[in-house]
């Protein structure tokens, strides 16, 4: 069985383009001046909430979410074109996790509401921005930053409007396929139902809910039992419950004790599940054994509405949709009022890592570790003795340096930033 609710996804943004090294060349002109343009932005790897999204099964089949890199910028001081954002759909209910800690970093719940999981990387520099009164001819630029890699954990706790609720073989799926096009599968065994099903239920042709079939509970459900744990959370987000009762007791069980055993396990799992409004539907009166059950199910349940069905024959259906649908309005008009009063929220963005540095001592060897002398690293042509020296000066602005002579540091030790070795000098970066 493929788990469509839960999904690992690897997402890189794109890297910016290199920043370009060219001077003039134009007739008359011997000694023209540098003219390379910056590198474009990376494209971001965003995740947005679209409608008619209900699985992360795509997931499956596409683990690796990778954003277009910049364009690197030419001569003329013409700069790359940024990369577009590689935008990918998700359904509402969303949460996106830290596979590791399993911290939640945002909770996706509206129709375009964003998040930014992996960031481009920043265009480099051409060599036209270190022109100096004393830098006349600059042969150096920056690399394009890489862009940021990150794994994640999506999770979907299913959206309905309606849940069906109620022990195995109470009749839910039966009910579904009854009220809409879902064709779940049915049979007379315990956990028929392994993952949710969701149908949508036309009430006329303007106006219809969805209506999800939980799989059904089992003591000790709220810890796990059964399959518990993962049935139990795609009822968080549900508006109201149907409770389907087993009226005929097919299986030999009490009705009125499978009603306060269900409810016992939602209210241990998430008190909020008890207080969503129930509305209780008596299934099977269309059995013999039912009638013998009915009088005294209804005691029980005194001057409360219930509603009595038969999912196979349909008998006393269409009284129950038209109820479900009249509370559901009256729950949507609560919701709407609240949004209301709500401010639009913007695309979140998974905070950057500490702009600041920690020094490690190892020996003779200094460990520098930092989002941002990482970056100069990464953004610095190796091979090129300028841009050498323009990271020596980064890393001394930094405050780098300073702390390295803090931390004693002497003329032929051994500094690294990121993967990036250099033999300690006061006066320069010596990468023999």
């Amino acid at each position: 069985m493929i788990n469509t609710d839960t999904a690992k996804i690897y997402a890189k943004g794109g890297s910016g383009g290199n920043g370009c090294i060219s001077f003039r060349r134009e007739k008359f002109v011997p000694r023209g001046g540098p003219n390379g343009g910056d590198g474009g932005q990376g494209g971001n790897v965003i995740l947005e909430v679209a409608e008619g999204i209900s699985t992360l099964i795509d997931f499956r089949y596409n683990p690796h979410q990778v954003a277009e890199n910049g364009q690197h910028g030419m001569g003329k001081l013409m700069h790359g074109a940024d990369a577009d954002d590689r935008v990918v759909k998700v359904p509402a209910g969303t949460i996106v996790r830290v596979p590791e800690t399993e911290e939640i970093i945002v909770d996706l719940k509206t129709t375009g509401q964003r998040v930014v999981i992996a960031r481009g990387g920043v265009g480099g520099k051409g060599n036209a921005r270190f022109k100096s009164s004393t830098f006349q001819t600059p042969r150096v630029a920056e690399k394009g930053e890489p862009g940021e890699e990150r794994t994640v954990t999506l999770e979907v706790k299913l959206i309905a409007d309606v849940g069906l609720v109620g022990y195995p073989n109470g009749g839910k799926s039966t009910l579904l396929a009854r009220t809409s096009a879902a064709k779940p599968k049915i049979a007379d065994y315990p956990f028929t139902t392994l993952t949710p099903n969701l149908g949508v239920v036309r009430v006329d042709p303007e106006h219809n809910f969805v209506l999800a079939d939980i799989p059904g509970l089992i003591d000790g459900a709220h810890e796990g039992a059964g399959l518990g744990h993962d049935f139990l959370r795609h009822i968080e987000r549900t508006k109201m419950l149907l409770h389907v009762i087993d009226t005929a007791s097919v299986d030999g069980r009490d009705p009125i004790t499978d009603y306060e055993q269900i409810n016992t396990e939602l209210e241990r799992y998430n008190p909020r599940l008890i207080r969503l409004p129930q509305l209780i539907v008596f299934n099977k009166i269309d059995l013999p054994d039912a009638q013998t059950n009915l009088k005294r199910v209804k005691d029980y349940f005194g001057k409360r509405r219930v509603f009595p069905i038969s999912a196979v024959t349909g008998q006393g259906v269409d009284r129950l949709i038209r109820a479900t649908y009249q509370l559901l309005q009256r729950i949507n008009d609560r919701i709407r009022e609240r949004q209301e009063t709500v401010e639009p929220q913007p695309t979140f963005h998974i905070p950057k890592p500490d702009e600041r540095f920690e020094l490690v001592t190892r020996a003779n060897r200094f460990i520098v570790r930092g989002e941002e002398p990482r970056r100069a690293v990464l953004m610095t042509d190796m091979e090129n003795d300028q841009a050498l020296v323009l990271l020596h000066r980064k890393l001394k602005k930094m405050g780098v340096l300073n702390a390295l002579i803090k931390a004693g540091v002497t003329e032929g030790d051994t500094v690294q930033v990121d993967a990036f070795e250099f033999t300690y000098s006061p006066d320069e970066i010596n990468t023999n």
